[in-house]
């Protein structure tokens, strides 16, 4: 079939998409003969769209699994998505209220329905996605972190770890977000570095109200909530004080004046307000020193249990209120400037409040041993290696799991409670009881039987403690999306069965991921792979960058910088946005991206396609077996290319393996650019007919090139494989075998072939200087060198516009006799009548010195001048020291020129 003229991916993509689909390719089954490889694709939310980030994850993903599986492993890449618990709920709730309604004029049951309803229309949308950019996932195995399996395994790990002791419910204070009104884990609430305020105001003592202790605060508000205000016990400002009482502005209680080391004599005014139900300080200093928790919050961030002036008002809005009811009373003594850390939802920017809320926890210290164990010994490693103390750091410190979420999309969570226990005299006799109290945790699974507390794979009958049949309710919280997604590795292969996929495809080798959530997910993962298996769920762990414009920013809608991932593919192709992704990043760094930097992939494309449609035309026909001639028929640009190529393929597989993509995209650019398609193919255009082991060389160094390149562009890798195959080859590029470096290393070739180029790019560059016309020929003397071969010779006088090359000793210095340099030798060029060289002087006279001499002075006095160079920034003062560099070089250039005129 003959190429079209012109290089169309979308006449070529789709329907490459189809037939790898038709063929199975993309499947894999357990086969004991072969080493499996196998990735689980980091799922994307249900409610995503394909964005840049996403592109540049799953085209590593993509090019790690058609190299390993070119390499003969039997490579698995496990799809699928996550249900997106906040995410999605908030997406379904913004559609209820275009019809105003809310969730809870449903219920719940009905609210689901409609989310089902919505995932079923819009879920796939950035799987369909996934397949555009060529992903070759095994596509039957798609997962959703709430289909019945991975359901299955969510609710046997949460047993699993209440029978271990490692589960525990209770009052604590957590990150609350009022507009998703569910609780945080710590780290779904980031901290921001915000401008804020520091207030300081009095608290009148009880026994003498014309005395007063100042105290500092940036919350305002959540005065209305303290119990007690507290001092260092060492800081003799206050010493005299402690044991007394305060009384509470505004609400009139009164507040022992306590003494704890934790406070900082340094903040603030060295007292502080204690809000046990709204500080994780305060919590902790409630707790030792029994002070009451009054929670002032509801869950939409309104005040309650508070004066009726405050009751119900918005918790900013009441914060202006108390500050002016503060100052209208006197007791406000001033207001700073305060840079601070804000925690923010993760989904939604809202400012977190920390609140006492009933959740449930999973204890992390005993997960987290053998996690960080697994990373020191190297049993699992990261790329970049500098990750691996980031996540030592965050481990060793690592804090207990909020798991519960008070939102209604999710895995509910598997704890029903016993209306006839909680109730029963037994739990009324004691003086302290609440409902909340009870925390569902023993130490052992003999006693774990707290009465009331059911921990259940099903829903339970009765109640196994008092026999009840009614009253039996489930909880109401659903679990974080995070505790289905750290199942991940293993869930997807049928864990909690024991299945063929487990045994064969678990561990797992490789998970590309971002940085943002290796404390999310990367972290979490691990321990599960060791709490659940016993081993690791991975063995490496690469963290890309992150796609920013070029200015360095983070693209984002607000900004206006967004590059759409699918309009690329439909302006350049899927195989130009993945090779511009992978080249534009090296190892672990950000990705600076523009849509111009696209079409260097498209022109890449396009040089490729040109380069095949000569080699059909000129050697149509494929050797039956691939096999090249022996090299005593292979002329001296053949004999160089086949080592450059050799040297090419070690190098690509080198960069591969270390998971150097944007080497390896480079180095295959590198040869089929300017070695194959730049010099190879010029310099045997004009025989190559009457060369029939040129014409093998040609289509087996591009054959060979195509599997190098496979991996980073797959479709037109593969629609010219299929033109270019040997007779016996596999049918798909996907399948054939990586390709191994041969036996030819030909170094004398190649040391020939090299200088040969080298002379023929210095007579190219002194001709575009001078403008000699392309249809003039020029005399050439080289000097320092033999006589070149006549093959080497002939090539040099055809590329070169060489009317006559001679070879001498030293090349004779005469007026139109330009001097060229290259490596190994020198020369001139004899421009004679070819151009006018009294105007070609004058031209050089006049840039040289009214134009480059004028620059450098003018660099050389900023570069002299201290008050510059001490405080210019570093880089522009690095600008202007190369700067000079380059005008220096070109003047002494210029110069020789001139000499050489004269």
């Amino acid at each position: 079939m003959d190429l079209s003229p012109r290089y169309n991916p979308l006449d070529v993509e789709e329907p490459l998409l189809a037939q790898w689909n038709e063929a199975g390719l993309f499947q894999a089954e357990p086969d004991p003969t072969r080493t499996p490889y196998t990735i689980v694709i980091p799922p994307p939310n249900v409610t995503g769209i394909l964005h840049m980030g996403h592109a540049l994850n799953n085209t590593i993903q993509d090019i790690l699994i058609r190299f390993k599986r070119m390499q003969g492993f039997n490579a698995l890449w496990v799809p699928g998505t996550d249900h997106a618990g906040i995410a999605t709920q908030n997406v379904v709730e913004k559609s209820l209220a275009k019809e105003g309604k809310r969730r809870q004029d449903l219920g719940r049951e009905a609210f689901l329905n409609r989310v089902w309803q919505w995932r079923e229309q819009y879920g796939s949308t950035i799987i369909t996605q996934l397949k555009r950019l060529g992903a070759s996932c095994d596509w039957r195995r798609t997962r959703f972190t709430m289909d019945d399996g991975l359901s299955q395994a969510v609710t046997d790990v949460f047993l699993k770890l209440y029978e271990a002791g490692l589960l525990y419910r209770g009052n604590y204070i957590i990150n609350w977000c009022p507009r998703c009104q569910t609780a945080l884990a710590d780290e779904e609430a980031p901290r921001k570095e915000t401008q804020g305020k520091l207030y300081h105001f009095r608290y009148p003592l009880s026994e003498t109200p014309d005395r007063s202790i100042v105290v500092a605060t940036t919350r305002p508000e959540t005065m209305l909530g303290d119990t007690a205000v507290a001092v260092h016990p060492n800081d003799p400002r206050y010493q005299s004080l402690i044991g007394q009482t305060v009384r509470l502005p505004l609400v009139g209680r009164e507040l022992r004046i306590i003494a704890d080391e934790a406070v900082d004599p340094e903040f603030g005014t060295g007292a502080v307000k204690v809000t046990p139900a709204h500080d994780p300080v305060d919590f902790q200093l409630g707790k030792k020193h029994s002070l009451e928790f009054i929670n002032v919050m509801t869950d939409d961030g309104r005040m309650a249990n508070v004066p009726a002036p405050y009751d119900g008002l918005d918790r900013f809005v009441c914060r202006k209120r108390v500050l002016e009811d503060l100052e209208r009373q006197e007791l406000l003594e001033k207001t700073t400037d305060h840079l601070h850390n804000v925690g923010h939802c993760y989904r939604c920017d809202t400012v977190i409040e920390p609140r006492l809320s009933l959740q449930w926890f999973v204890r992390m210290k005993p997960l987290a041993e053998p996690a960080i164990q697994a990373v020191k010994d190297g049993t699992i490693t990261f790329i970049p290696s500098r990750w691996t103390k980031v996540y030592l750091n965050w481990m060793e410190n690592i804090q207990d799991w909020c798991i519960s979420r008070q939102i209604w999309w999710g895995h509910r969570i598997p704890v029903w409670y016993c209306n006839a226990c909680i109730t029963n005299e037994k739990s009324k006799k004691d003086p302290n009881w609440k409902p909340e109290n009870i925390i569902g945790i023993q130490p052992t699974s003999a006693e774990r039987g707290v009465a009331g507390v059911i921990v259940s794979k099903t829903p339970p009958t009765q109640c196994p403690t008092c026999g009840s049949v009614v009253g039996l309710k489930q909880d109401e919280d659903v679990l974080d999306t995070w505790f289905s997604s750290w199942l991940w590795p293993f869930s997807t292969l049928g864990w909690p069965q024991h299945t063929k996929d487990l045994d064969y495809f678990y561990p797992t080798n490789t998970l590309v991921t971002a940085p943002e959530i290796i404390f999310f997910w990367v972290a979490r993962m691990i321990m599960a792979g060791y709490f659940c298996l016993g081993k690791p769920p991975f063995t490496t762990v690469y963290i890309h960058g992150t796609v920013r414009d070029l200015s360095g920013r983070k693209m984002s809608k607000s900004l206006g910088n967004v590059i759409d991932p699918l309009e690329i593919i439909k302006q350049f192709g899927a195989d130009a946005l993945r090779y511009t992704l992978v080249t534009s990043t090296a190892v672990g760094t950000d990705v600076f991206i523009s849509d111009e930097k696209f079409v260097v992939g498209r022109n890449f494309s396009n040089k490729l396609w040109n380069a095949a449609r000569f080699i059909l035309q000129v050697a149509p026909a494929a050797p039956g077996t691939g096999a090249l001639p022996p090299a005593e028929q292979l002329s001296v640009f053949d004999r160089w290319i086949l080592a450059e190529l050799n040297r090419t393929i070690a190098d690509t597989t080198a960069a591969l393996e270390r998971c150097h993509f944007d080497e390896a995209a480079d180095r295959v650019y590198e040869f089929l650019w300017h070695q194959f398609c730049d010099w190879h193919i010029e310099f045997v255009k004009p025989t190559i007919t009457t060369m029939p082991a040129g014409r093998q060389v040609l289509r087996h160094v591009l054959e060979q090139s195509l599997r190098l390149l496979h991996p980073v562009m797959p479709f037109i890798s593969e629609a010219l494989w299929q033109q270019l195959r040997p007779a016996d080859a596999t049918k798909f590029l996907m399948t054939a075998p990586w390709p191994l470096p041969g036996a030819l290393q030909d170094d004398e070739a190649g040391r020939q072939v090299r200088w040969a180029i080298q002379v023929i790019t210095a007579i190219r560059s002194v001709r575009a200087e001078f403008r000699v016309p392309a249809a003039a020929r020029v005399d050439v003397t080289l000097a320092g060198h033999s006589a070149p071969d006549a093959a080497l010779a002939e090539q040099i006088t055809r590329l070169a516009g060489v009317h006559t090359l001679r070879v001498s000793a030293k090349a004779a210095a005469a007026r139109g006799s330009v001097p060229i340099l290259f490596d190994g030798g020198s020369g001139v060029i004899h421009l004679g009548d070819a151009i006018d060289l009294e105007q070609a002087r004058h031209a050089k006279q006049r840039e040289l010195t009214e134009e480059l001499q004028p620059r450098l002075q003018a660099v050389e006095g900023r570069l002299r001048n201290e008050a510059f160079t001490k405080s210019a920034p570093p880089d522009i003062v690095q600008q202007e020291q190369e700067k000079r560099t380059i005008l220096t070089q070109r003047i002494a250039t210029l110069e020789s020129y001139l000499n050489a005129l004269r």
